[in-house]
């Protein structure tokens, strides 16, 4: 049985992280079901294990600037843009497309 709980806690899942790579200031809304928290985001600082399960974020409050990340996401922000860094899951495909770049707003 003891071997089962530490094999279970090494697997803990890890939430998504959201670095700036721009060299001014943001605040990024971090949106859970219905947890709502503002976070300032300084240059070249990373906010880590942001949202386990998934959640919308916004830059500098606007809407416009919305997205939808799942747990283990890895974003940055550049020029005021939200990209990819990496992905969830890499894909397992090796023909598949590659997963980086400019991040999509997903509708959540």
């Amino acid at each position: 049985m003891a071997v089962i709980g530490i094999v279970l806690g090494v697997t803990a899942a890890h939430g998504a992280s959201i670095s700036n790579r721009d060299e001014r200031d943001y605040t990024v809304a971090i949106i859970e079901g219905e947890a709502r928290a503002e976070r300032a985001l300084k240059p070249a600082q990373t906010l880590s294990d942001v949202c386990l399960k998934g959640c919308t974020i916004r830059v500098n409050g606007s809407e416009a600037d919305e997205y939808r990340l799942t747990g283990g996401d890895a974003v940055s922000i550049e020029d005021g843009t939200v990209f990819y860094d990496a992905p969830a899951e890499a894909p397992t495909d090796p023909d598949s497309p590659a997963t980086t770049g400019k991040l999509k707003r997903r509708k959540g």
